[in-house]
């Protein structure tokens, strides 16, 4: 669970700092992006991650369930307790989070991942296919932009207790950097979420 976590966090910084060109005017940021998008699916080096993402995403959520569901069947001690006054309430409530973000998940694949590997789209002047197109006509859609917001909260708060609770599964602890372990995830946790957040309002705003 800690390991998958980690690497799909890696991912998350990839893909950002990738979703960052979508800021860049046009033409530029078409070029750039559609560049970009080409070489991920182009390279066997990229393929073989993909591979690998797919099975974290896979495994993180079949092991969460499987979590839960052990939670859940030993949990009746803890039925009345006062967890709420220790935890925080992402760390209660990973599994809601979860699942907001595997529908959300769904969701998206269905409007980029799918739409560039099996549908129809334009390409662009370098006869590139035009996912930039793409983005920017899915981001003018008020009512996706809310749920991608909103799906990028419920993403920010399960990072926060994710990232520092996967370091710590894995032995990361230490009581000298268990305050810089803290720092670091919400610095991470953060600027993800912001990151996530600020590039369809961006484009909604722009396209408004």
């Amino acid at each position: 669970m800690a390991l998958t976590g980690l690497f799909l966090c890696f991912f998350l910084i990839i893909h950002l700092l990738g979703n960052l060109q979508l800021f860049l005017p046009a033409p530029q940021g078409q070029i750039q992006f559609n560049h970009y998008s080409e070489l991920l699916s182009g390279n066997i080096l990229i393929a073989i991650i993909s591979y690998v993402l797919y099975f974290s995403i896979f495994g993180h959520a079949v092991l969460a369930l499987i979590i839960t569901i052990q939670n859940r069947r030993s949990g009746g001690i803890y039925r009345h307790d006062k967890r709420s006054r220790a935890s925080k309430w992402e760390s209660r409530n990973m599994g809601f989070l979860g699942t907001i973000i595997l529908v959300f998940l769904v969701i998206h694949l269905a409007n980029f991942w799918y739409v560039y590997k099996f549908g129809v789209i334009p390409v662009d002047a370098n006869g590139r296919k035009d996912l930039y197109t793409v983005v920017m006509n899915v981001f003018a859609i008020k009512w996706y932009v809310i749920i991608y917001s909103i799906s990028m909260v419920a993403l920010g708060y399960h990072l926060r207790h994710g990232v520092y609770s996967a370091t710590r599964t894995l032995g990361v602890y230490h009581p000298k950097y268990v305050r810089w372990l803290k720092i670091i995830g919400l610095v991470y946790t953060y600027s993800i979420t912001i990151g996530f957040i600020a590039i369809p309002i961006y484009i909604y705003l722009k396209q408004g």
